[in-house]
């Protein structure tokens, strides 16, 4: 059965993020001191008294608003609530029991769930602050007292969420999951793809550059295999980037770049492949991430005979560093062919994950150095002793040779070539390292 899950909810600025980040063990959510900044759902694993769970931190909820935004937010906090074995109602002592915070105990009191209602900074755990028994009205037990900042009190508060946990059972491998980045640069329709893959809202989806801030994961099972989706806020260039808020954004983005086994570059049909796009791409061959570079909006783009093979080539040329990556045209509007990602991202993975023999190996170099002698400089000519594979995500070769210097680029994308002529190795970068003779390794 899949692990527990706990849903963080609460109004704005109460201090959710930070008890996330607090639980989490490290600063997955972002914490900024205005109200609105956490507007998707955000996972974490945590482990507590023998038991595994995912915790989920979510936008403020304002039962009341007029704010296209906080109404997304909302809806987005509904869908985690519906999705919890436990719900932590987080409210602050500085402002008491507020109508909002009535309202939200009121919300989750008709969910039926079980409810830990927690107040946070509470940041001396010596002091009884009376304004604690106010919280009491709220209908949902006794409160438990928190500092987020400081740590005191979420044992108590985590013992009592592990208490209302269903019996414990085989949890999910996540190391079974396929880890897949949905990246690209803003309003390319990353969280629109998210959202077809899933059936629901389940990141908020605007045309509003910038509205997705956090990397947010989805779990999908399917015929096709078991995947976590990570949508990312598209990636701005720097220079664009003043706004804290948004520098932590692309952060994430890095980060689920470096969490990923397969990365979806997402570019905007009608554009083409812009200088952001080849940045973009770039992080995730050089993280040696296996990649699909996903062509979105096809719909919008006016064809005639032979378009999409026009544009394959000029994406192809435009990213030529990722000449190995399959280029798939969708519509995430319409789901057009987006069926065929899941075949895709399990075959980039596969061939990201595959071990040559270094028989085989060594078979393809001495057939290449047949047909295209190793380079010569000034009478020395290059010698390849032999070549090995030592890793895999990407695949990794160590070649052994009597001159570092002699083995040009050029010779070395060639064998790099022959050997994806010989074993596939489609969608994934490939590493070549070089050790000549006397190398410790």
């Amino acid at each position: 059965m899949p692990r527990p899950l706990v849903a963080i909810v609460g109004r704005p600025n109460v201090g959710k993020s930070m008890l996330f980040n607090r639980l989490a063990g490290q600063r997955l959510s972002i914490v900024e001191d205005t109200p609105g900044v956490t507007r998707d759902r955000l996972y974490a694993e945590c482990e507590w008294a023998g038991r595994k769970f995912d915790i989920v931190d979510t936008g403020g909820i304002e039962p009341t608003t007029d704010s296209e935004i906080l109404l997304f937010m909302r809806e987005q906090a509904n869908i985690a609530i519906s999705a919890a074995d436990v719900i932590v109602l987080v409210t602050e002592i500085g402002t008491g029991v507020t109508a909002a915070d009535k309202d939200v105990a009121n919300m989750l009191l008709r969910s039926h769930k079980p409810v830990v209602l927690v107040v946070n900074k509470m940041d001396n755990p010596s002091s009884n602050d009376p304004t604690i028994y106010e919280f009491y009205s709220l209908g949902l037990g006794e409160p438990i007292s928190v500092s987020a900042v400081h740590g005191h009190g979420t044992g108590d508060m985590l013992d009592a969420c592990v208490a209302q946990f269903p019996d414990e059972g085989v949890g999910e491998e996540d190391d079974e999951r396929i880890k897949v980045a949905i990246i690209g640069k803003p309003n390319v329709g990353k969280s629109s793809l998210t959202n077809l893959i899933v059936g629901e809202k389940r990141v908020i989806v605007s045309d509003v550059a910038g509205t997705t801030r956090d990397a947010v994961d989805t779990r999908v099972d399917n015929k096709y295999g078991k995947y976590t989706f990570i949508d990312t806020a598209g990636i701005r260039r720097k220079s664009k980037v003043d706004d804290r808020i948004e520098k932590f954004s692309v952060m994430r983005a890095q980060l689920a770049i470096e969490r990923a086994d397969v990365c979806l570059i997402m570019i905007d049909a009608r554009e083409g492949v812009t200088e952001q796009d080849t940045k973009i791409a770039g992080m995730a061959h050089e993280s040696g991430k296996a990649g699909i570079i996903v062509v979105n909006k096809w719909d919008l783009v006016d064809k005639e005979t032979g378009t999409m093979e026009k544009m394959r080539k000029q994406v192809l040329r435009d990213l030529s560093y990722m000449s190995y990556a399959p280029v798939l045209f969708i519509s995430a509007l319409t789901g057009q062919r987006t069926e065929k990602l899941y075949e895709l991202i399990n075959s980039v993975n596969e061939q990201s994950c595959k071990r040559i023999s270094t028989g085989q190996l060594n078979n393809v170099l001495a057939d290449a150095q047949a047909r295209v002698q190793p380079p010569t400089d000034k009478g020395r000519r290059l010698k390849i002793y032999y070549m090995t594979q030592t890793g895999i995500k990407p695949p990794t070769f160590v070649t052994f040779c009597n001159s570092r210097e002699l083995f040009h680029f050029s010779y070395q994308r060639y064998l790099e070539n022959q050997i994806r002529a010989a074993f596939g190795l489609e969608g994934t970068p490939v590493r070549m390292l070089i050790r000549q003779k006397g190398d410790s390794q």
